[in-house]
């Protein structure tokens, strides 16, 4: 499994957009998460975004706070999900990005955190609540454990602040393409076209958009717009959650996947 920079170097040489599905980690269950990872690497994604369940999900729109709700109900815990990281580790190409709130990470502490999951093969990590000016207590310890910290750039946020976390950021920046909470929309927000351009005045690293992503139109027009990467989540976990059987919603990730990934 590559790092995250590898991988968005790799792409850059070969002129792609990298697919980054997002996958809430125990729902429907664990065993159905790893077939996913597997799916989806399958499938053409180049990261995989892989969500720790919370029960106070802040960024998260109504379809990932309740595939977090019916993964805490049946007990998953962050030593569960780094069992499904260790378990596809060595069949899945593409690097696995932990997606977790800082309160967990700091309830267990931040070298302790970064241990277990560097161990796992987790490649990075995505922190939505931790803000630019404390990131440096993540930041520091990570880069000993091999783990690339990634900071979202919100659409609200000024220049000042758009160049510091651009500065901060490992691995690629994620940009969010609304005001609001993850969730699938009809559009792709009109500020990531305005944002782009922005970034790229200030900083050469990788730059994803997340956030709404739920067509392959929508893919199309981000990396037509000049992003790195495309990210998607709520539309790949409702494929998981109104499907009939587990199968079935594996089957429908699969083919999705291949649909956004063709887009781009």
């Amino acid at each position: 499994m590559k790092t995250v920079s590898q991988c968005f170097q790799t792409l850059r040489q070969e002129g792609k957009c990298a697919l980054i599905p997002f996958l809430t980690a125990g729902d429907p269950d664990l065993d159905t998460t790893v077939k996913a990872l597997e799916r989806l690497d399958r499938a053409g994604a180049d990261l995989i975004e892989l969500g720790v369940p919370y029960s106070d999900p802040l960024a998260d729109g109504p379809v990932i706070q309740a595939a977090a709700t019916r993964a805490l109900k049946q007990g998953v815990k962050l030593g569960n999900v780094l069992e499904v990281v260790e378990t596809v580790r060595d069949q899945v190409q593409a690097p696995i990005v932990l997606f977790s709130y800082y309160n967990p990470i700091y309830h267990q502490g931040v070298d302790a955190f970064l241990s277990r999951v560097a161990q796992a093969g987790v490649k990075g990590l995505v922190i939505p609540d931790i803000p630019v000016e404390e990131a440096e207590t993540v930041f520091n310890p990570a880069q000993d454990y091999g783990i690339e910290v990634t900071l979202l750039v919100a659409p609200t946020s000024p220049k000042e602040r758009i160049s510091a976390i651009a500065q901060q950021s490992q691995g690629f920046i994620y940009l969010v393409s609304v005001t609001g909470v993850t969730g699938t929309r009809t559009e792709v927000g009109w500020r990531v076209k305005e944002l782009l351009p922005l970034l790229r005045s200030v900083t050469d690293k990788p730059v994803c958009v997340g956030f709404g992503v739920s067509q392959p139109q929508h893919a199309q027009q981000i990396r037509e717009w000049g992003a790195d990467g495309v990210i998607a989540g709520s539309a790949f976990v409702r494929r998981l959650a109104d499907a009939e059987s587990p199968e079935a919603g594996l089957d429908e990730l699969e083919t999705f996947c291949r649909s956004l990934k063709a887009a781009i």
